[in-house]
């Protein structure tokens, strides 16, 4: 089910599965010529997002009008294969890459045309391999020359809409693609190649030669400490023993050093307002929308550190546009960097606005009235005992607009975390056959608010890119039908394919907003799927074998060791 929609004394109530209720807002309104007064969207609970969600799909504007037109609420839902023909794929590039240096492994130049299917008609797709791919096309190297030139192209098929990463996974895996050649075609080991061409550390701004500007960057201390996590010495002592005794059973050791983009989406800011009741629990309403991230547990964190009221008396309201009327929603890794310094400004906003009701209340000078957040209370300096709670407050200011502040976080600019995987694969040469056994991750998203939920995005990430680089792969037929229209089909990534991923941690906090925190919703997912590849290619690279295309099938493989002995 995608939405349901009904017509409530002339306003059209819609329910959607939306990364972006304030958007969809708009996008309806203009469709059905609706004002704003007469529309309201709610989000409930979304499910997977992955970017597929931001815009507004023909169907779900169509069905109000058909609402109002039938004078009762309708539903829309679809079936598996509905929903994988026309909601938005992803990725759908092809690219041409040049890369040239010396023997000794300085790369001097380094280009790339990228051919962007967009699909059937226009839709983020058309930009996403300039808006995304193309600023980050140097990638986390000090590549003297780039160059890079996209073409965006119609097709017969699905449209194409952002996907966990949005270009920036396509940059990197080219990139990344082109290292690993380069230092094969030299001869070199490919992490000392990369290390060779790192981008020095830098903890202000930084322009590459493409004209990106990154905010802070530490490339080779992530680079060092994921190869020592994964002990890769041993690594390459196990392989080249597997080598030398011929073992039908390879072994590949891939490596990836990526920076990517997040909060670059417009708009560069969030709304977030706090205000208390007379209970003395707290309401947060936020323009961000969770969908898995854990929004309610970090905003909660976020404005009992700043008001002392403990976490389990917050409450987070989303994804209603009478309750939350302004926000940008969940994209692009902005949540926490954007939304969450929100609530962070709102939070000591408020905190001003409750001393100034204590002073008075305690008949003292504003300036000596202090905040105990141990036990969520103010009271006058020295005078511990005699205090008010945010309950009193609450109720003394309930005839006087109550207590409560709305605020709004203007980011100064994007952020662009960065970090370095290692895969480790196992190809069986004589049937393909591709075995994930190990997969080490470093993100670095700044300053870490809460350990866990870092975590799981990373996971999460790392599942996605494994399941991009072995698996996943939407194919037509030679006329154009689609022929992974379900799950029968379409091969996708379960825990049985997959390694329990090893995390190691690194914090480079970002100037850009006051939490120190970047993106790390996608970052998973743009180390894993190069590394992976990587390791396959690696797998049977002493075989004779260069390159094989994403996915990295056991036929694909098979087929690359056939050719190379032939």
């Amino acid at each position: 089910m995608r939405g349901c929609r009904q017509w409530v004394d002339g306003r059209l109530f819609q329910w959607l599965s939306t990364q972006h209720a304030q958007g969809a807002k708009d996008g309806i309104k203009a469709a059905l010529g609706l004002d704003d007064s007469q529309l309201r969207v709610i989000t409930p609970d979304v499910g997977g997002g992955f970017g597929a969600k931001i815009g507004v799909y023909p169907e779900e504007s169509l069905l109000g009008m058909m609402s109002k037109k039938l004078g009762r609420p309708l539903r829309w839902r679809e079936t598996r294969s509905e929903s994988m023909l026309g909601m938005g794929h992803g990725r759908a590039q092809i690219q041409y890459v040049t890369i040239g240096g010396t023997r000794e492994g300085k790369v001097l130049a380094y280009q790339m045309h990228v051919l962007q299917d967009c699909g059937a008609w226009v839709d983020m797709g058309t930009i996403l391999a300039p808006f995304m791919t193309r600023p980050m096309s140097s990638a986390v190297y000090a590549f003297p020359k780039v160059e890079c030139r996209t073409t965006s192209i119609v097709t017969n098929t699905t449209p194409t809409t952002a996907y966990r990463g949005a270009g920036r996974p396509e940059a990197t895996a080219a990139a990344e693609r082109a290292m690993d050649m380069f230092a094969l075609e030299i001869g070199k080991d490919p992490a000392d190649v990369r290390r060779m061409n790192l981008i020095p550390k830098f903890l202000d701004k930084h322009t590459t030669v493409i004209g990106q500007t990154y905010d802070v960057g530490d490339y080779e201390t992530a680079l060092d400490k994921v190869l020592a996590a994964a002990d890769y010495k041993s690594l390459r002592a196990e392989q080249a023993k597997r080598r030398a005794s011929g073992d039908v059973k390879q072994l590949g050791i891939g490596v990836s050093v990526y920076v990517e983009i997040t909060g670059g989406v417009p708009p560069m800011g969030e709304t977030a307002k706090i205000e208390v009741q007379e209970n003395g629990r707290a309401i947060v309403y936020t323009g961000t929308s969770p969908h898995g991230q854990g929004h309610a547990t970090s905003w909660s964190m976020i404005a009992s550190e700043q008001t002392g009221i403990p976490m389990d008396m917050i409450d987070l309201v989303w994804g209603d546009t009478d309750l939350v009327p302004v926000g940008g929603g969940t994209m692009g890794s902005r949540s926490l960097q954007q939304g969450g310094a929100a609530v962070n400004l709102a939070s000591i906003e408020l905190v001003d606005q409750a001393k100034k009701l204590a002073a008075r209340l305690l008949e003292a000078n504003e300036a000596d009235i202090e905040l105990d957040r141990d036990r969520g209370v103010f009271h006058v300096s020295g005078t511990p005992a005699i205090a008010k709670s945010w309950a009193d407050l609450a109720t003394a200011a309930k005839g006087d607009g109550g207590l409560s502040q709305e605020s709004r976080f203007n980011a100064e600019g994007a952020s662009f975390p960065f970090g370095a995987h290692v895969a480790v694969v196992e190809v069986d040469t004589e049937t393909g056959k591709v075995r994930h056994l190990r997969h080490v991750a470093l993100d670095d998203a700044g300053r870490v608010l809460n350990p866990l939920l870092l975590e799981g995005q990373i996971h999460g990430g790392v599942a996605q890119g494994t399941a991009q680089a072995l698996l996943e792969e939407v194919r037509y037929d030679s006329d154009g039908n689609p022929i992974t229209s379900n799950l029968a089909d379409y091969a996708f990534i379960s825990a049985a394919e997959l390694p329990s991923f090893e995390v190691v941690h690194m914090e480079t906090p970002t100037y850009l907003n006051p939490l120190g925190a970047k993106g790390i919703g996608e970052s998973g997912t743009i180390g894993s799927t190069p590394a992976v590849q990587s390791a396959v290619v690696d797998a049977v690279s002493h075989l004779g074998v260069k390159h094989i295309d994403m996915p990295t099938t056991s036929e694909r493989v098979w087929s690359a060791i056939m050719a190379a002995k032939s």
